[in-house]
């Protein structure tokens, strides 16, 4: 049946304009997920080996996104996810102590990377050596390791009050009912180390109210911030002095308790690299604990003075990181600006020199 002229046309017309439509469709798609500029963001998926001190927590449903606003970060700790997991993460402590083992007898997926993970200074790692070209990235309070995760930081506040001005700020200032000069919690104590020799030569020249196991005088996390906000200075001595290592003796015990502290660590620099640089005493800054003894008597005794120590607090809050499942979340924040190729051929040189 022979088909009319006009017909004809109108069929030609629509096939032309489909088969474009399907190559316009096609290029679009591929530039959409070639481009890369308008490519959606897959998710990224954690796998937390083992937790930390056998201290579990809940990863059910979205946690990243629901409880830091993290998106497109799935973490989990099931061994079954390992073929599909883009970071493995091990922790330091377990293996060092033979709790666990890595799993070298399984198929590592070409593009998946393993993540050395240790919040403890050089002194308590002991030798890496068997751990070289294992792992790709690191994950450490020191800020040079890949994934940089302090004890904690000092964040903006959303309304900041008038600095210091005059001698009516200063109750607004210094917080708590300060009856002690001093103060200083510690359960691990050893004689050898540094700051044990500054204590013992501070307390035959100026009271210290020592709390912590070691006195078999413990307090309760209710009872711990309480108790040293009554304390005008606080001891954060630090029991290794390493690059980058400051603990919650700073960030929880001092600062959010409201005592000045007084600093035993790495040196003032480094402190003035996380925190503004008069908002510490450091032992380093007297010729002896006797000398620093006498400075603090006087400190305490001058209000105004005192208080500008404390000034900081009217421009920031104190955020401790201590919620293990916050701190995994921030690999998938730094994922992307990581180097995909890396490798530490000798992690000890790194994490011990």
């Amino acid at each position: 049946m022979t088909v009319p002229l006009r017909k004809l046309m109108l069929m030609l017309k629509i096939f032309i304009v489909g088969t474009c439509g399907v190559v316009l469709c096609l290029f679009f798609l591929e530039q959409r997920v070639g481009g890369g500029a308008v490519k959606q963001q897959q998710n990224i998926t954690i796998l937390l080996w083992h937790w930390p001190f056998a201290r579990t927590y809940s990863l059910v449903g979205d946690v990243c996104h629901d409880l830091y606003g993290i998106s497109g970060c799935i973490l989990t700790d099931s061994h079954a996810s390992f073929p599909d997991a883009d970071v493995v993460v091990f922790h330091h402590h377990e293996l060092k102590r033979k709790w666990v083992r890595l799993p070298l007898h399984l198929p590592r997926p070409p593009t998946q990377k393993w993540l050395w993970l240790s919040l403890e200074p050089p002194a308590s790692n002991g030798p890496l050596s068997a751990y070289d070209s294992v792992f790709n990235w690191t994950m450490s309070y020191r800020r040079d390791a890949d994934v940089f995760i302090p004890y904690g930081e000092l964040v903006p506040k959303a309304t900041a009050s008038v600095p210091v001005g005059d001698e009516n700020d200063v109750d607004n200032v210094i917080p708590g009912n300060k009856t002690h000069l001093a103060c200083w919690v510690v359960s691990n104590y050893k004689s050898r180390h540094e700051r044990s020799k500054v204590y013992q030569r501070l307390k035959q020249v100026m009271k210290v109210q020592v709390y912590g196991r070691w006195v078999r005088r413990r307090l309760s996390d209710r009872d711990l911030l309480p108790t040293i906000s009554r304390c005008f200075f606080y001891l954060a001595f630090e029991n290794s002095q390493s690059v980058d290592y400051v603990t919650e003796k700073l960030w929880r015990n001092s600062f959010q308790a409201g005592a000045v502290p007084i600093v035993l660590g790495p040196p003032r620099s480094n402190y003035e690299a996380l925190v503004p640089a008069h908002s510490f005493i450091h032992v380093d800054d007297f010729d002896s604990p006797e000398e620093m003894a006498g400075f603090l008597q006087q400190l305490a005794a001058d209000h105004q003075r005192y208080a500008s120590y404390l000034a900081w607090h009217q421009l920031h809050d104190v955020k401790v990181y201590n919620d293990w499942r916050e701190r995994l979340c921030q690999i998938c924040r730094r994922y992307h600006s990581l180097d995909p190729s890396k490798v530490y051929h000798h992690l000890d040189s790194w994490a011990n020199g």
